[in-house]
């Protein structure tokens, strides 16, 4: 029975979800995750002509993981914009922390091919829902700088924290005063 090309292509990016989780993603080669897929070094080719699209349909999956893991977040009213903002940076460090191989490749933009298999499309809508909610918190503010600032700080803690450097330089096992000193100063009194 021949496998469907859908059904191959799938298998090929969940092979490779699981290959980054476990290995990080300087393990993607195409070689290997063929291999773990159980067909030829050449099968990957049919459905990602290049190494870029198969690892850009990869990363596509995480971010897709992130969205759910911060869609309760975004959607709990009662938290208010501000406390929206901080359930997602929250969610967010613990999803980077969660899955270190994964979230170093979704923002390896030098490595992926952001334009294709909607990539673009799955890493967006979140920061436009940062943007959003800190509109909000700071009409003062040019809500995309503010945002994109935030982005920046929570990228930084997360990965800092997985290296070890920020519980190092702090003395601390918790991220959360780094969190709360982040939203702190992007957000201000509206948090």
């Amino acid at each position: 029975m021949h496998e469907s090309d859908t059904g191959l292509r799938a298998r090929l990016v969940e092979v490779g979800v699981e290959l980054v989780a476990r290995e990080g993603a300087q393990a993607l080669t195409l070689r290997e995750i063929a291999r773990r897929a159980g067909v030829s070094h050449g099968a990957p080719r049919r459905h990602f002509p290049t190494h870029l699209e198969l690892l850009s349909a990869i990363a596509r999956r995480g971010f897709a993981d992130l969205a759910a893991h911060t869609a309760p977040a975004l959607a709990d009213e009662e938290a208010g914009p501000g406390g929206q903002i901080a359930a997602v940076a929250r969610g967010y460090v613990e999803f980077a922390l969660a899955n270190p191989g994964m979230y170093e490749l979704m923002f390896r933009h030098d490595l992926l091919e952001s334009g294709h298999l909607g990539l673009r499309d799955t890493s967006l809508p979140l920061f436009a829902a940062l943007v959003e909610r800190v509109a909000a918190v700071r009409p003062d503010a040019d809500a995309r700088a503010v945002a994109g600032a935030l982005w920046a700080n929570l990228h930084g803690i997360a990965q800092l924290w997985a290296w070890g450097s920020l519980q190092l330089a702090t003395g601390s096992d918790d991220f959360t005063p780094l969190l709360d000193a982040t939203l702190d100063a992007h957000l201000g009194n509206g948090r």
